[in-house]
């Protein structure tokens, strides 16, 4: 695992295009959410969130699924419990299905948001430790099919996800 991690290229993650499988889903996810919430009695902002986000963490879990063993490697090299128990390299895009699942069909939500503010906060404290110490790698949460750079950019996806999770338990 260590010959595979190396100081961050210069301009690597600098242009639009090394996200552009990221924003693609990104916008899929958002237009999921939308037609989502469209077909509920009324569109709301919580309606929309749980589409957006039960839909962007179900496409994020196939992706992991698709090479569970590839996606557990390289999330070790950065979460910080899959660093300790690498099992949960293997637990976690079942973690994220769980809660796409749980967002699309409003289950229990309290428990959801609680649920996703742990993980992805727990997550963002990884991403943020990897980007200090200037890890160049592919970021493992597209699963090794689409390859864009471990950068704030994932960063921002943590805390956007948390930011979203906290939203809707403000709306509890």
């Amino acid at each position: 695992m260590a010959d595979s991690v190396h100081v961050r290229e210069e301009g690597r993650g600098t242009q639009i295009g090394d996200y552009w499988p990221l924003i693609s889903l990104i916008a899929v996810s958002a237009l999921g959410g939308l037609a989502l919430a469209a077909g509920f009695d009324q569109l709301t902002m919580t309606n929309f969130m749980h589409g957006f986000m039960g839909v962007f963490l179900l496409i994020f879990a196939l992706l992991k699924l698709f090479d569970l063993e590839g996606f557990k490697d390289g999330f070790a090299m950065y979460d910080l419990l899959a660093r300790r128990v690498p099992a949960y390299g293997y637990v976690y895009p079942f973690i994220e299905l769980a809660l796409a699942l749980a967002f699309l069909g409003f289950f229990v939500p309290a428990l959801t948001y609680v649920a996703t503010l742990v993980v992805f906060g727990f997550g963002a404290l990884g991403v943020l430790a990897a980007l200090r110490r200037g890890l160049d790698m592919d970021c493992p949460c597209m699963g090794n099919i689409l390859s864009v750079p471990l950068s704030t950019v994932t960063l921002t996806e943590d805390l956007a996800m948390v930011a979203m999770a906290l939203a809707l338990l403000w709306t509890l």
